[in-house]
C-alpha cells in the first residue's frame, strides 16, 4: 500500500495543506516562486505550515516574500466560540486586488490563503472564503463553527450560489473558476458545521480581518 502523504504549500495560488499531489499540483504548477514540501503525517505537515519554508529549504527569503502571518492571539469576548475557524476577504477596489483567508479563532494562526486575485470583489472573496472553510474543516474532519462578518456571503452559501454582478472577463477568470468550484462543492457535499454571523459591533473586528480599514 503505498504511503499517504500531506502537502504544504507555503507560496502558490493557494496556500494551506492538502491531502493529494493533485491537489496540490493546481497550486504550484507554473506558479513562479512555489513553495511546497510532502509530509508523512497530518501533525509534521500543520507544523510546518505554521512555520516559515525556510526552515525547510536552504534559502534566503527577501522581506515581506512570504506574506502569510503569524498572527498574535486575540481577546476574545466571552460570547464567542474560541473553538473555531473565522474567514474574512480583502478587495483593494471594486473591482480590484482581492484575497481571502481563514484563521484559527482562538490562536490567531492563519490557515489558509487565497490571492491576491486580479478584479474581485468583497463580497466574491468572503462567499470563497466561506467555502473554502467549510471543505477545509471537511478534510480535517472537523464539526467546528465557521464565523463570518458578511451577510451577503452568509446568505449565498445558504442559496448555494454566488450572486455577484461582476461581469467574468480575462483578468478574473482564476476568480471565475473558483467560483464555479465552490458552487459545485456546495451543490455535492453537506456539512455540520455552523456559519455564524461575526457581530462586528459588539466584538470587534473578525480574528481573520486583514487590517487594512
Amino acid at each position: 500500500m503505498p504511503k499517504y502523504k500531506y502537502y504544504v504549500v507555503w507560496e502558490g495560488r493557494a496556500r494551506g495543506i492538502f491531502n493529494s499531489w493533485e491537489e496540490c499540483k493546481e497550486q504550484v504548477e507554473n506558479f513562479k516562486g512555489a513553495k511546497y514540501k510532502s509530509f508523512d503525517s497530518l501533525e509534521a505537515a500543520t507544523e510546518a505550515y505554521r512555520n516559515a519554508p525556510d526552515d525547510y529549504f536552504d534559502v534566503m527569503r527577501k522581506i515581506g516574500e512570504l506574506s502569510r502571518e503569524k498572527l498574535s492571539p486575540p481577546a476574545l469576548p466571552s460570547e464567542v466560540i474560541a473553538n473555531s475557524l473565522s474567514v474574512d476577504a480583502a478587495c483593494s477596489g471594486n473591482p480590484g486586488k482581492m484575497e481571502y483567508r481563514g484563521v484559527d479563532t482562538q490562536s490567531g494562526i492563519e490557515l489558509f490563503h487565497v490571492g491576491p486575485l486580479e478584479q474581485g470583489t468583497n463580497n466574491i472573496g468572503e462567499f470563497l472564503a466561506l467555502v473554502h472553510g467549510l471543505a477545509y474543516l471537511q478534510q480535517q474532519g472537523s464539526t467546528i463553527p465557521i464565523y463570518s462578518d458578511s451577510r451577503n456571503a452568509i446568505l449565498w452559501i445558504q442559496q448555494k450560489k454566488c450572486k455577484t454582478k461582476l461581469l467574468p472577463n480575462v483578468a478574473n477568470a482564476p476568480i471565475f473558476d473558483l467560483i464555479a468550484r465552490a458552487e459545485r462543492w456546495l451543490q455535492t457535499h453537506s456539512y455540520p458545521n455552523r456559519i455564524i454571523k461575526w457581530d462586528t459591533e459588539k466584538w470587534g473586528e473578525i480574528p481573520a480581518d486583514f487590517g487594512r480599514k
